[in-house]
């Protein structure tokens, strides 16, 4: 059976080196000094490995199961989340008013890449209950909050967000559901929704969910979407629970991974709803819910991909195969291990490449919204903004592409069920669709964030890397990783010039090369979160502290990135100068 293993080390090198968090003047970060964070992330850790790993086998074969209304999720995910409950891990970051722990996103942040790591099914029950706390605590009213955020953060209430229904899914403005205003100010809803994820289960006594409708005589199309609150059962004055609502599960879909996860069809039959923020202004309140929920989404990917790394490593090194070239590394066994062998070692530094660059992006980009949130920094805003579609869509893309090459790593057993990494590929690929199909990613991050502000997130994020270069591109053991990162953020600049120059011309120049562009600008913040590591490394050795192997390790991994990856930006410039034509010439009927 496969194991999970928290990465907390790395995890806090990249707080306390890279980030330095404890230095920050951040609200609340002064109190994560190395003691406390370590501790946290150690206990989660523990909870990751122990409990939620050997479940994740479970749910993947068990699956939910749709009995008389309800249903029932696999062995042992009830005893589990009554033990996340019981621990506060579903609050951490939440509103103390409402019972939350107060603490920063990026310590948050950490503790959700463990438990996707272990158990990505298990994790969005409380992942996506987080997400509709988020777009409630944001835009509901004051009775609102009082009367769903308190069993909400403490996961007695579990939450979800409907968006998509059978004939639409990205053009949500060709939504049927509708939303009939009633004397009493709530409205009765009634449509169909699909791939409700935790849409029913038996893990809460109550299920809060978002769904997006349109109130009769409102405008067309997107804009006269709006957002309402509709419970399972309904909420009583003072706070017990009342008459089951008029929503039930139609039937949970069979899919091709995360079988622990209960995604339900949804039917509402006219059901008592209650507007959450402004009438016609529904997508503006789940933005709320869906921009969190994309960086969720990037962190599931880069979190299967390091589940499945750190298996391959194990088998790696265990499973004797061939012998070296250079000679034998085993003369005491029949063969030298796998990890001996070049190929092999190209396999496993393009995951580990991959994750540790990955995770570094993400609490960076983590970091940001602590920025924002808890000191206003409209910047950081913005450059979140800038970054989430390439979260979002190029951290999933690259960590499905790992976990295939973690299962290469076994051969023929990766292709057999019994050693498990079949799994973690099948449930990494939804990363890619759910919350916006990367293409829609793309789209977003060319067609709307290069322009936000006038551009002003874009141009600081080339000031920042430009500044980064030319404050350690002399430094000693950095020309080979600063050098790579330079020109390939040429390369994203040129690429930028060619929109702005061709774009308007023809804007399918523009979209053509949007899904490159997204790549080229992952591969450079990798770049650049590989180069801080560097840099960070390079402090840590100096100062003769902590693990000097490791910081080693970190230095020759950032080469690895720097020589092996960031070469890829020319090859997606060459894509994207090609144009439109080459995308766009041949006739619908021709395909």
């Amino acid at each position: 059976m496969p194991q999970y293993t928290a990465p907390t080390a790395d995890m806090q090198f990249v707080l306390h080196n890279v980030l330095k968090i404890s230095e920050s003047k951040t609200e609340g970060y002064s109190d994560l000094d190395s003691g406390f964070t370590g501790a946290v992330l150690e206990e989660a850790g523990k909870i990751a490995s122990e409990v939620l790993s050997p479940l994740n086998v479970v749910g993947d074969t068990e699956g939910c199961v749709l009995e008389n209304g309800v249903v029932r999720t696999p062995t042992g995910f009830d005893e589990a989340f009554k033990l996340m409950k019981e621990g506060g891990w579903t609050a951490l970051d939440c509103d103390p008013e409402y019972g939350g722990q107060g603490m920063p996103y990026v310590l948050a942040t950490a503790v959700g890449e463990m438990f996707s790591g272990a158990n990505i099914a298990f994790n969005m029950y409380q992942g996506l209950t987080h997400g509709a706390y988020s777009a409630i605590h944001a835009h509901g009213t004051d009775e609102q909050k009082a009367k769903y955020l308190p069993k909400m953060v403490s996961c007695d209430w579990t939450g979800t967000m409907n968006l998509t229904e059978p004939h639409c899914g990205t053009d949500l403005g060709l939504m049927r559901t509708k939303a009939e205003p009633q004397d009493d100010g709530s409205f009765k809803i009634t449509g169909q929704k699909i791939f409700i994820s935790a849409g029913e289960h038996d893990l809460s006594d109550n299920i809060i969910h978002l769904v997006l409708a349109k109130i009769p005589g409102g405008p067309e199309g997107i804009k006269g979407v709006s957002l309402f609150i509709v419970p399972k059962f309904m909420v009583n004055d003072d706070g017990s629970l009342g008459d089951r609502n008029a929503v039930a599960v139609g039937k949970i879909e069979e899919k091709m991974g995360i079988h622990g996860n209960s995604t339900c069809v949804m039917n509402y039959d006219g059901a008592t709803g209650y507007l959450l923020g402004t009438e016609h202004k529904g997508m503006r309140a789940m933005f709320t819910m869906m921009n969190e929920a994309r960086i969720g989404v990037g962190l599931q990917g880069y979190a299967q991909a390091e589940v499945a790394y750190q298996n391959a490593l194990i088998y790696a090194k265990d499973r004797l195969q061939g012998r070296a070239v250079t000679g034998t590394e085993n003369p005491e066994g029949p063969a030298d291990p796998l990890i001996v062998h070049p190929d092999i070692r190209r396999n496993l530094m393009d995951q580990k490449s991959f994750t540790e660059g990955a995770r570094a992006f993400v609490m960076w980009g983590a970091s940001m919204i602590d920025d924002h949130v808890r000191a206003g920094d409209e910047l950081a805003d913005d450059m979140v903004s800038l970054l989430t579609p390439v979260i979002k869509g190029f951290l999933t893309d690259k960590g499905f592409e790992c976990a295939v090459a973690a299962q290469q790593v076994y051969g023929g057993h990766g292709y057999i069920e019994e050693w498990g990494m079949s799994q973690f590929a099948r449930d990494a690929r939804i990363t890619q669709i759910y919350e916006g199909a990367n293409g829609v990613q793309a789209l977003d991050l060319v067609g709307r964030k290069l322009a936000l502000n006038g551009g002003k997130a874009v141009m600081a994020f080339f000031e920042m890397i430009k500044s980064f270069c030319k404050e350690h591109g002399e430094a000693e053991g950095m020309a080979d990783i600063i050098g790579p990162l330079k020109e390939a953020s040429k390369d994203l600049q040129a690429a930028g010039m060619y929109f702005m120059q061709q774009g308007m011309k023809n804007p399918n120049n523009a979209l053509s090369g949007s899904y490159d562009f997204m790549h080229m600008m992952g591969h450079v913040c990798l770049g650049l979160m590989w180069g801080r590591m560097a840099v960070a490394a390079k402090e840590a050795l100096a100062a003769g502290e902590g693990d000097a192997e490791f910081y080693k390790a970190k230095l020759v991994t950032a080469r690895f990135y720097a020589a092996r990856h960031l070469p890829a930006t020319k090859m997606h410039l060459a894509r994207i100068e090609s144009g439109a034509d080459t995308v766009m010439g041949l006739e619908a009927d021709h395909f």
